[in-house]
């Protein structure tokens, strides 16, 4: 498990894609608690099994409660990097009505308001076109299930190996990547931002991708 950042309170971690972000065996606390020989780890925020990325989990039950009041006043900064079929332009805002299916466990794009209907924004922009794909820097404003691949998906720009909203191929693993994660220190009150790059394989290294520092 790559480790950026650890101390008595937090530890910031490279998820790895296929493995769970939950408190389920073989999911990264209890991946975490082995690396650092500690019983607390807990999770306060979440990544879709198939995604990987920078993840901050907490080391007490106090820094959980104040990074999940963080995660719940929307002010973790997270933005992704994704590879989508097709080009959707330069950049911009979208705002959608999300729904989620629980027999299905599919979330979608509603017409209309209903139960469990909720708002979901996102801004984005294209950094490269290549080979009928595009390299998107993705920032989330809301956090919804699947909320990007849905978003995308539904206007006809699917995520590279996402099977389950139409972008999958062959072989494919699904190219989404928790890039940057920024949020308040849960003791000292620093603002802490960590990067990370995706791993260097197929569709990431058809394209430059963006400096970490930027």
């Amino acid at each position: 498990m790559e480790l950026l950042y650890a101390d008595k309170r937090i530890a910031v971690a490279v998820k790895p894609p296929g493995v769970l972000s939950t408190d389920e065996p073989g999911g990264i606390p209890e991946l975490l608690r082995a690396q650092l020989g500690t019983p607390c780890i807990r999770t306060v925020h979440r990544l879709d099994a198939a995604t990987g990325g920078v993840m901050v989990f907490a080391r007490s039950a106090a820094a959980a409660s104040i990074l999940s009041g963080q995660v719940r006043e929307h002010r973790f900064r997270k933005i992704y990097l994704a590879v989508v079929r097709g080009d959707p332009g330069q950049g911009g805002i979208w705002r959608d009505m999300l729904g989620r299916d629980p027999v299905r466990r599919v979330t979608y794009i509603a017409r209309e308001p209903g139960k469990d209907v909720r708002p979901a924004e996102l801004s984005y922009e294209t950094l490269a076109v290549r080979e009928g794909l595009s390299l998107v820097r993705v920032t989330l404003h809301t956090g919804r299930t699947h909320q990007i691949r849905v978003q995308f998906a539904g206007r006809g720009f699917p995520l590279v190996g996402d099977r389950k909203y139409g972008g999958a191929g062959d072989g494919e693993t699904l190219a989404l990547w928790a890039w940057r994660l920024g949020f308040t220190h849960p003791e000292t009150g620093r603002d802490m931002v960590f990067t990370h790059q995706p791993p260097a394989v197929w569709p990431w290294t058809l394209f430059p991708l963006p400096e970490t520092g930027k």
